[in-house]
């Protein structure tokens, strides 16, 4: 190949690569290969050389240029992930049965008429639809609860025989056999609450084993009632609406 064809082939291959990226730079390199035109020996090949190295850092400055101008996207200030919602502990959810009206009922508990529980609490409470007396035992369930609803809120206090009225128009009648509220309860024994549908609450009896409590209510004396444990306590319920 003569030095005229070598020279054009670098030129040609210079500027297909550099293009118009550094036009100052394409002076100079066709400066240096016209200044090596006619030069015989090692200036010639200087000059080459030059064009050479120059070749070699247009084509570095081509592949590193787009590099370099690649858009870096900030992160927005306070952004972070959206975390996956956790899933929803499912809730102890504790069906309580139909109301009845007027009929008695007979609840039996987990434990042998031999043995005595202890009642250690007494609350009432009022709530959507129905007002609520709890009974709380200490040492279990009692063998057996007989619930007996009547017409009026008379009623007899236990052994002595007395007559007891209470407030309300009718009554509910809650008998607990082998049960004891006087060992370990020292909470109130007479509660007038004011409610809708059970408007009093009284114990009228404490003696060898039997604990009765007398309710007064208002309404139409429906009611339910049931055993819940953890701790293990009587419910009843008086419907209101």
């Amino acid at each position: 190949m003569s030095r005229e064809d070598f020279r054009r082939d670098l030129r040609d291959a210079f500027e297909s690569i550099s293009g118009p990226s550094s036009p100052s730079l394409s002076a100079r390199v066709h400066g240096a290969l016209l200044d090596a035109h006619g030069r015989p020996g090692p200036m010639w090949l200087a000059g080459a050389a030059v064009a050479v190295v120059a070749v070699m850092l247009v084509g570095i400055l081509f592949v590193a240029g787009p590099l370099s101008h690649r858009q870096i996207v900030p992160p927005v200030p306070g952004a972070s992930p959206t975390p996956s919602p956790s899933p929803s502990p499912s809730a102890v959810v504790v069906t309580l049965g139909p109301f009845t009206c007027g009929t008695d009922l007979a609840i039996n508990g987990m434990q042998p008429s031999s043995q005595i529980v202890f009642v250690n609490g007494v609350r009432t409470g009022t709530h959507t639809g129905y007002d609520r007396i709890t009974i709380q035992f200490q040492n279990g369930q009692p063998p057996t609860i007989e619930i007996r609803p009547q017409s009026n809120s008379t009623f007899t206090h236990g052994a002595s025989g007395q007559t007891v009225v209470l407030q309300g128009a009718k009554g509910l009648s809650i008998i607990i056999h082998s049960a004891d509220e006087h060992t370990v309860y020292t909470g109130a024994t007479d509660f007038k609450t004011g409610y809708k549908g059970l408007v009093e609450a009284r114990q009228v009896e404490d003696f060898e084993g039997t604990v009765q409590w007398a309710l007064g209510l208002n309404g139409d004396g429906c009611y339910r009632a049931q055993f819940l444990s953890n701790p293990d306590r009587l419910v009843i319920d008086v419907q209101t609406n």
